[in-house]
């Protein structure tokens, strides 16, 4: 009978010395392997690409927080636009904001529900919004930022002010043929 309760108890105490060790691994967490990681991706470097050789005298910032955008006097509201980010920020020479160039992710779908109420936010506060669907062609960034220098802008113009009332809202739409 004796050797049955020690061999219960090395049983008992084995197991006890398993758990331990189990507590000790998970105390310590692991870390995952680090990568270097892409800052834009091929639509972004496209967009950015364009936006600097049209806008040469200005500064475009990418992925600004809406925190530096944005402020507000109580938390509950800032608590709306936390982990938001604006892909590209355009400044002026005298770092004002210009305007806020956003892309649509088409991997995402989830973001496209979030794109209206992050551009609404954004023009309560005051800001000029541009989202694009793709990445913007030249001539639709040259009327944008008011630097038309063809004349089939001038038939947009007119289409838009025959619709104006949507002009506060434009997503600008690309179309690839092939």
């Amino acid at each position: 009978m004796t050797i049955y309760i020690l061999i219960g108890v090395l049983i008992l105490i084995f197991f006890l010395l398993m758990a331990v060790k189990g507590l000790e691994n998970r105390e310590k967490p692991q870390d995952s392997v680090l990568k270097q990681r892409a800052i834009f991706s091929l639509n972004e470097q496209l967009t950015y690409t364009r936006l600097q050789e049209i806008l040469p005298q200005h500064t475009i910032l990418a992925h600004v927080s809406f925190d530096a955008l944005l402020t507000t006097k109580f938390s509950r509201t800032r608590h709306k636009y936390r982990n938001m980010i604006a892909d590209f920020v355009v400044l002026d020479a005298r770092h004002q904001v210009v305007a806020i160039v956003a892309l649509d992710d088409q991997l995402m779908l989830k973001r496209s529900r979030n794109a209206q109420y992050q551009d609404e936010l954004l023009r309560l506060a005051g800001y000029k919004v541009l989202r694009y669907e793709d990445v913007p062609e030249y001539h639709e960034l040259r009327e944008a930022f008011g630097q038309s220098s063809s004349t089939d802008l001038d038939d947009l113009g007119a289409a838009l002010k025959k619709y104006d009332f949507f002009a506060h809202s434009v997503r600008h739409k690309v179309k690839v043929l092939g």
